[in-house]
């Protein structure tokens, strides 16, 4: 609900926008991202959303949302929302096509791809700014020699990789990515991850491909 404090006599009160004004992100003209917030419409309270559009095998990267939960709704098209369970070490993969939602609990990795094209999306968050960490700001900015000690990787191989990732990529992958995927061979099928501890844990092959066998691209 609207904050308790706001005076809705004031000639400011808003209770109208045109998503169209408040482009956040794009990367080209079929894939795009439109935001409302309290900056847009302060009437919205605990509440906010993202517009998003999407062509055939384009994706929004992982990322969590530290202060909301997500409700994606698909409009037109249709797309997979995945979603890392962090108790049961299961990624968990949603299809969903218009009039289907998917919800991701607030502070869990999480990606959507698309699997049509013009596909049209609309995000809802109880939050009236959802905070985004992308885990392509990790990977272009963790140190490598961290990484590669870490997990007992090349540290060669891992800056080499992680190299063309020079900014936050919220769409991927770039156009003029070479590795990147036809649209037409997306989406990949699933496989019984090699190192699974868990009963029942299944991951799904990358929707990037190549991610975890030497994958790189710029964001």
């Amino acid at each position: 609900m609207a904050v308790s404090y706001m005076d809705f006599t004031s000639p400011n009160v808003q209770y109208f926008y045109d998503l169209k004004n408040n482009r956040t992100f794009t990367k080209d003209g079929n894939n795009f991202i439109n935001a409302l917030g309290i900056q847009q419409m302060n009437t919205l309270g605990n509440v906010s959303l993202l517009d998003i559009y999407l062509s055939k095998a384009n994706v929004v990267e992982p990322h969590i949302h530290q202060n909301a939960s997500e409700l994606v709704y698909c409009i037109r098209g249709a797309a997979v929302v995945s979603i890392l369970n962090p108790f049961t070490k299961t990624v968990l993969n949603y299809n969903i096509t218009p009039g289907q939602v998917a919800n991701v609990p607030q502070g869990w990795f999480h990606w959507e791809i698309a699997t049509e094209d013009d596909t049209h999306l609309l995000a809802i968050f109880d939050a009236p700014v959802p905070e985004f960490i992308a885990v392509s700001d990790f990977l272009r900015l963790a140190p490598r020699n961290m990484l590669a000690h870490t997990y007992c990787l090349d540290q060669a191989m891992v800056t080499q990789a992680l190299a063309p990732i020079k900014s936050t990529t919220t769409i991927g992958p770039s156009a003029d990515c070479p590795n990147q995927a036809r649209p037409d061979s997306y989406p990949p099928q699933a496989e019984q991850h090699p190192q699974a501890s868990y009963p029942g844990y299944v991951a799904r092959q990358s929707p990037y491909p190549g991610i975890g066998n030497g994958y790189n691209r710029q964001g």
